[in-house]
């Protein structure tokens, strides 16, 4: 089987009185528009990772994540779509959510694992699947070089130049593929990554390790509202404004989290006026199913 989706992910303009007073253009590509279920940067992360597996004749994909995780579902679909089986081995306790219901809807196999065995995931993947020949190993949030590869040609599908591209970091290697994209079209822009996580001040050791080359890019530590997971009043106030001024869903856990810095810094007065400034939608609106309650 061809694998491979058609990418559908336009680039939108963001108005905004804030922008308009300090000079600014601001945009938000679309992947979340990309497919329902392999949303956002998660099929550009899965896409050399599925043609790696099919090269080499593995029919069965294995990766992990928490109870809520996005990788996880997307995984789960990507397998029903391109007929892999899938198994994904999740982080905690057994329980039952709306994302692990999609996932199993989809086919994908669940193994829950204590929080500290997890910790090793070869040995994981060992421990269950030594024996099967056709077991593929995909690692937490797809991190890899060939996510990196896929996370690069963003680049090449944009048609405007900009000052500035933002995306939100877990893995960093959606960062690392769009400064390796921006890198190999030989452009001026500056790649700023939002941590997700407290002290993420990490990240930019993970994301110099998938450069093709060294490369300038701005670390913004100060918007994860707690850490991985976390929000407070100000964020979720934030989400709740965005989404009704612009129609736009977005997740707290990541893109939220990148916007929410975006028009903090231009309300600080950080980008030159005239600025062209372009905020990466990477998907994961399947996370709001596990904060219901914080936006009631």
């Amino acid at each position: 089987m061809n694998i491979d989706l058609e990418i559908f992910s336009p680039v939108q303009q963001i108005n905004n009185p804030l922008f308009a007073e300090w000079g600014l253009s601001v945009y938000i590509k679309r992947d979340d528009l990309i497919h329902p279920i392999i949303s956002g940067n998660k099929w550009r992360k899965l896409k050399y990772l599925l043609k790696k597996a099919q090269s080499q004749d593995k029919t069965h994909l294995v990766t992990f994540g928490g109870a809520y995780s996005n990788h996880l579902l997307a995984t789960a679909g990507a397998a029903a779509r391109f007929g892999f089986k899938a198994t994904g081995i999740v982080r905690g306790e057994e329980v039952n959510n709306d994302t692990l219901f999609m996932c199993r809807l989809h086919g994908m196999e669940l193994i829950f694992t204590d929080r500290e065995s997890y910790r090793d995931k070869q040995a994981l993947f060992t421990k269950y699947f030594a024996g099967d020949e056709n077991a593929f190993f995909i690692d937490e949030g797809g991190a890899s070089p060939e996510a990196a590869q896929g996370c690069s040609e963003l680049i090449g599908e944009l048609i405007e130049p900009y000052d500035h591209i933002f995306c939100a970091s877990g893995t960093s290697t959606m960062a690392a593929g769009i400064i390796n994209g921006i890198t190999d079209h030989k452009l001026p822009t500056v790649l700023h990554s939002i941590p997700v996580f407290k002290n993420g001040g990490f990240i930019a050791g993970e994301i110099d390790k998938l450069l093709s080359a060294p490369a300038n890019y701005q670390l913004h530590t100060d918007y994860h509202f707690g850490g991985y997971g976390k929000v407070n009043n100000d964020l979720i106030t934030f989400i709740k404004r965005f989404v009704a001024d612009t129609g736009i869903l977005i997740d707290p856990i990541y893109t939220g989290k990148m916007l929410y810095a975006i028009y903090d810094l231009a309300d600080k007065n950080y980008f030159r006026p005239g600025s062209n400034i372009l905020a990466i939608h990477s998907g994961g609106i399947w996370g709001l199913l596990g904060m219901k309650d914080k936006f009631i």
